[in-house]
């Protein structure tokens, strides 16, 4: 562009100057010929800023034409972790008040279905409280690519009318591989103890086995199974000896059951961030390779300013939040 209007310019002033040449020779006045030059040179400015006009305007139409007009369209499916949903639900719902002709679903089904599905080009999305090496073989797992979107803590949860609020490491271990299965023997009342946990699919329960149980395997034989977060909730909701985990979002606004203390430290974001409570992970949404373009502008939309407030009010944390000891402790 810069050469064209040189051009421009060149040209205007060799017509000048040969106009100033020709008024020379037919006036001896040295004024005439100083007026032809600096008409010459007014004229050459004024093309000049004409071609230049012109110049921005091409280039301003050409950077409208590609920008794009921001809209988004399409079907985006995500499925997997049952702890991430509620916050992916969210995303979805506002995510299509902004875009009208985007169509999100968000499944569960646990962690490991998730990366499944993802894995096999089912979905566009997995999502999952563990890293897609945990579920998936080496092969599987090598084009998956990792997007960390927040963090989640998990809570030890059981009926309300038992009094019980805290228990040792110890204790919930005993109690969730069955060798513990009166509430008397920690201090609750005569009640045989009910257990509800997830499935050997979910990301919940492999944080809370690495994480609250020192890594001791749960007694499946010994307890209720369910792979859905919020069923988990009525069902120690309804059973007074029951006793289960969910992400602490599944509390947000519910008292209906009783949250527990491990070793004294109350699962919450404040002691998230500080380290004191260690039963939590990352979220993480994958994607074969890069994704879809529609999965690459939600996953975005997700992790970006417009929706980071909806993050911790619905019970998850904000990685940025985390002290270097709480980081350094799940750190890959």
């Amino acid at each position: 562009m810069k050469k064209n209007m040189t051009n421009v310019i060149a040209m205007a002033l060799t017509t000048a100057m040969a106009f100033a040449g020709v008024t020379a020779c037919g006036s001896s006045s040295t004024t005439t010929t100083a007026a032809a030059t600096e008409a010459a040179t007014t004229a050459a400015a004024t093309t000049a800023a004409a071609a230049d006009t012109a110049a921005d305007t091409t280039a301003a139409t050409t950077t409208a034409a590609a920008e794009p007009a921001g809209d988004v369209s399409g079907e985006l499916h995500a499925a997997g972790s049952s702890a991430l949903q509620p916050l992916a639900q969210a995303a979805a719902d506002l995510f299509m008040d902004k875009y009208p002709d985007a169509n999100v679903f968000v499944d569960g089904g646990g962690s490991g279905t998730g990366l499944k599905q993802v894995a096999a080009d089912a979905i566009d999305i997995g999502n999952s409280d563990v890293y897609a090496e945990e579920k998936l073989d080496a092969d599987q797992a090598k084009d998956l690519v990792d997007h960390q979107v927040c963090t989640i803590t998990m809570a030890p949860v059981v009926n309300k009318d038992l009094g019980v609020t805290n228990l040792t490491t110890e204790q919930l271990t005993d109690i969730f591989t069955a060798k513990t299965t009166n509430w008397k023997d920690v201090g609750g009342p005569d009640e045989e103890i009910l257990l509800v946990t997830r499935p050997a699919t979910s990301g919940t329960r492999a944080t809370f086995k690495t994480w609250a149980l020192n890594g001791a395997e749960e007694a499946s034989n010994e307890s209720l199974e369910t792979d859905d977060s919020g069923t988990l909730l009525q069902t120690v909701q309804d059973n007074k000896g029951a006793i289960g985990y969910v992400a602490l979002s599944y509390l947000v606004n519910n008292d209906a059951v009783q949250a527990v203390s491990i070793d004294g430290v109350e699962p919450s974001l404040e002691n998230t961030y500080n380290g004191t409570y260690k039963v939590w992970a990352y979220e993480h949404m994958y994607t074969k390779g890069d994704g879809s373009d529609i999965a690459q502008v939600f996953i975005n939309y997700m992790m970006g300013d417009e929706f980071a407030p909806e993050i911790e009010k619905m019970g998850y944390g904000v990685s940025s939040k985390l002290s270097a000891d709480a980081a350094e402790s799940h750190k890959k």
